[in-house]
């Protein structure tokens, strides 16, 4: 394609998105599942306008899936429910935790023994696949700070701690491959890429997202005529905690999700505002309802960034459609996808969420609902410009595109409905 035919198509893209957008929400599909299928029409397997090459793009794509998951875990966690309290993150802590780690053990094993993969590719495919997405998982995250539903607080709490929990498995991977030192007995992974890198972007984000907040409540207190660009504050933000992160080498994801927590935390605290919860039993609010907003940064930034948010998606998804061939799917990677689907996510939510208080429906819901994104694309380019050997890299690619393109069609076709199903059942038990 010629750069005035990607202008054109991407320009034509956004202004469907722009007319149909109150449609496309509204309606059976999800948003991404339009995008998937117009990269389909325009890619390989439709009219051949253009093919995108993971592989030889593999630089660009991880800039881009990198720039990608930063702003969509900052919109998580402005969303947040503040304060934080154990008690309200335990089930999610356990997804992202213990779920994902049981699903790249269960992956491995598969990719290992099924799938004949090295030892340490298929520990770096579990890798890739096990964390959940907060960008394509739009239709069960959160939809503001008030949102009451725990099945969303879940899934979004679980795809924002889970990015950054799932590096430490890359760098087992690649450190298995020979692409990354492990040290005598994996104590240099377990010292330095577990307990360093988790503890460190965890505090290093929730003192970013703390100074910010403050920061911002004395300006105003001081100066009170004072004004702020509050999109380049969140953006300032995010760039700030990932490049503090990648300079210590501590997971920046994980920072950026803690420093978008800490700066709502931190807000409502110095405002003398308490989190306030509606009913949704009691016919007053719906899953959809938008809060009165609030003029803090968290809120003024949400909304710019959701706009970048999905831009992105846009442009990635649509790289997705376009990447892939009618060969590409073999029963080989749809026989994969079907067993991370129905096999390893129900098995490891239910393990990790065992002995809690959590309803089965919410474990069900919980373990069909593991979108798979741009978080697994950028994981897989991240290890690619590592050094993954050609052999591997293409197998993973093949593997973790058709993934990726199945869970957008499938998770995208059935999140409402048994979103709204479940919503019923709730007020009925009520």
């Amino acid at each position: 394609m010629t750069t005035a035919t990607w202008f054109i198509l991407l320009g034509s893209l956004l202004l469907v998105v722009g007319f149909t957008a109150s449609y496309i929400r509204t309606g059976p599909a999800t948003s991404a599942i339009v995008y998937l299928v117009i990269g389909f029409v325009v890619g390989p397997m439709g009219l051949g306008l253009f093919h995108f090459n993971p592989l030889k793009e593999s630089a660009l794509l991880e800039l881009l899936t990198e720039i990608a998951v930063l702003i969509s875990l900052y919109c998580a966690g402005v969303k947040m429910p503040a304060p934080v309290t154990f008690r309200r993150w335990r089930n999610p802590l356990r997804l992202a935790v213990v779920s994902m780690s049981l699903t790249v053990g269960i992956v491995a094993l598969f990719g290992y023994y099924w799938l004949a993969l090295p030892l340490g590719a298929a520990v770096l495919l579990g890798a890739v696949v096990a964390p959940t997405d907060p960008v394509l998982a739009t239709e069960v995250q959160v939809r503001h700070a008030d949102d009451p539903d725990r099945l969303r607080f879940a899934l979004t709490s679980e795809a924002g701690m889970n990015d950054g929990s799932a590096f430490p498995f890359v760098m087992l991977g690649l450190g298995l491959l020979g692409l990354h030192d492990l040290g005598d007995a994996g104590w240099r992974w377990f010292a330095i890429d577990v307990v360093w890198a988790s503890g460190a972007g965890i505090i290093i984000g929730i003192a970013a997202g703390c100074l910010v907040g403050w920061t911002v409540q004395k300006l105003r207190s001081t100066y009170t005529h004072s004004e702020f660009l509050e999109s380049f504050l969140g953006l300032g933000l995010i760039a700030f905690a990932y490049g503090i992160s990648l300079l210590v080498n501590a997971w920046g994801f994980l920072a950026v999700f803690s420093a978008a927590v800490a700066l709502r935390h931190t807000e409502l605290k110095l405002a003398g505002l308490k989190q306030s919860y509606s009913d949704p039993t009691s016919g007053e609010t719906h899953p959809g309802d938008t809060p009165q907003p609030i003029a803090h940064i968290h809120q003024s930034s949400l909304v710019f960034n959701e706009h970048l948010e999905r831009l992105a998606e846009i442009v990635l998804v649509l790289l997705i459609g376009g990447s892939l061939f009618w060969d590409s799917w073999s029963w080989r990677a749809v026989g994969f996808a079907a067993f991370l689907f129905f096999v390893a996510r129900p098995i490891s939510v239910h393990l990790g969420l065992l002995g809690s208080k959590a309803p089965m429906r919410l474990r069900n819901l919980a373990g069909w609902f593991g979108v798979r994104g741009i978080g697994s694309l950028y994981y897989l380019m991240y290890a690619i410009q590592h050094g993954l050997p050609k052999d591997i890299a293409l197998e993973l690619i093949h593997l973790t595109l058709v993934v990726v393109a199945l869970s957008i069609l499938v998770h995208g076709v059935s999140v409402k409905p048994a979103i709204a199903r479940f919503w019923r059942a709730r007020k009925s038990a009520h």
